[in-house]
Formats: C-alpha cells, sequence, structure tokens
C-alpha cells in the first residue's frame, strides 16, 4: 500500500498563490515514480493538472501553464504544486497521485479556494 497525504490547501484572493504539498509513504520506490497533481471541481470531473516523472520531466495541462509548477524532493518522498496567479477557475480539490509504475493511488485531497 501507498499512502499520500496532502496539504497546503486554503482560501486565497484572486491573484495569490498557494503551495501544496504531498508526501509519501509506505510501499513505494519514490524516485522512479511518477507522480501527479490532479483536481477537481464542483459538478466536473477529475483533471490532471501536471505531472512529473522520476527523472524530473514535466507536463502541465494548458490552462495552468505559466502559474503553476510541479516540482519534487526524493530525499523527503515529497511533491510539490506552486500555484501562482490564482484564479477563481482554480477552485477545486488538489488531489496528489502516484500515477506510475504500476497501481495508482490517490491522496485524501486538499481544498483550494479562490474567492474575494
Amino acid at each position: 500500500q501507498v499512502q499520500l497525504v496532502e496539504s497546503g490547501g486554503g482560501l486565497v484572493q484572486p491573484g495569490g498563490s498557494l503551495r501544496l504539498s504531498c508526501e509519501a509513504s509506505g510501499n513505494i520506490f519514490f524516485r522512479a515514480s511518477t507522480m501527479g497533481w490532479y483536481r477537481q471541481a464542483p459538478g466536473k470531473q477529475r483533471e490532471l493538472v501536471a505531472r512529473i516523472t522520476g527523472s524530473g520531466n514535466t507536463i502541465y495541462t494548458d490552462s495552468v501553464k505559466g502559474r503553476f509548477t510541479i516540482s519534487r524532493d526524493n530525499a523527503k518522498n515529497t511533491v510539490y504544486l506552486q500555484i501562482n496567479s490564482l484564479k477563481p477557475e482554480d477552485t477545486a480539490v488538489y488531489y496528489c497521485s502516484k500515477d506510475l509504475p504500476g497501481v495508482q493511488y490517490w491522496g485524501q485531497g486538499t481544498q483550494v479556494t479562490v474567492s474575494s
């Protein structure tokens, strides 16, 4: 089993920033794992926001390019999502995921609310 624990969400004004963290533990070879951040807004499907491979290659969904940055610290088994220039449409529950290899695991999610 793999455990993923997110933190760092909250209420922020438009234009603000947050840094989400996800610490992995359990049966995971973290440095070789592709990790992802997803989000799910009310009434919408969960969508991939960003993904980072074990070697540090990254991809982003178009709506967050230039505003979000995914990174990882393999010594801490932690993946981060720096989110800047937040917009109301970024409001969602953000989930960390271990995507590859093997079975996908999910964290419990952390709420990000962007509102004035």
